[in-house]
């Protein structure tokens, strides 16, 4: 299933407008200027992780309702089988599969993450990102190289990261091959 970026951009739109927020406030949210926030929330640009996870934890709803329009239901336990996680394809190249889309209040958002391997990434900074709540990676195939504010870290097969996501980070592909890992995304409680 392919997420359409101007149905997501109404989902946004509409529940800033239902939450009566103004859309200085969501570019605030967001780290960004009210004409980059009304550019994205126009679909005129695809949205990062960090937009998406930004707005819907300002919107107090789960991140697959702006993604599906769809409320998860499960709270029990959800099993989602080899390559079946809900994909999603939030930042150029990199594909994340969501683990427990129909999974209702969950504590974490957990993704298996493919990094597309890019020579022309590898002497060049690594764009970062800020989120609120932690974050615990782990790599189950190839290399990763993370950029942690200044510091830059190579990750190995097995190698494993827990870090407070408001600080700068990001992360390539590295080692001449495709990098898969884990992504557990932890909210603030």
């Amino acid at each position: 299933m392919e997420l359409k970026i101007a149905e997501i951009a109404e989902r946004i739109r509409t529940m800033r407008d239902i939450l009566e927020i103004s859309d200085e406030e969501m570019a605030k949210v967001c780290g960004m200027t009210t004409e980059e926030y009304l550019e994205m929330e126009s679909g005129e640009h695809d949205f990062s992780f960090t937009f998406l996870y930004q707005c819907s934890e300002r919107f107090g709803i789960e991140l697959i309702e702006l993604l599906t329009g769809d409320s998860p239901k499960l709270s029990f336990y959800s099993i989602v089988r080899k390559g079946k996680g809900l994909p999603i394809r939030r930042r150029e190249g990199f594909t994340y599969q969501h683990l427990a889309p129909r999974f209702i209040g969950k504590f974490c958002e957990p993704f298996l993450v493919t990094a597309p391997y890019r020579e022309e990434e590898q002497d060049q900074p690594i764009s970062l990102s800020y989120h609120e709540g932690q974050e615990f990676d782990i790599v189950l195939k190839g290399s990763l190289k993370m950029a942690m504010e200044e510091h830059e870290e190579i990750l190995h097969e097995g190698d494993a990261i827990f870090y407070d996501s408001g600080h700068g980070h990001g992360m390539i592909a590295t080692g001449g091959e495709d990098c898969v890992f884990l992504a557990i995304v932890l909210k603030n409680r």
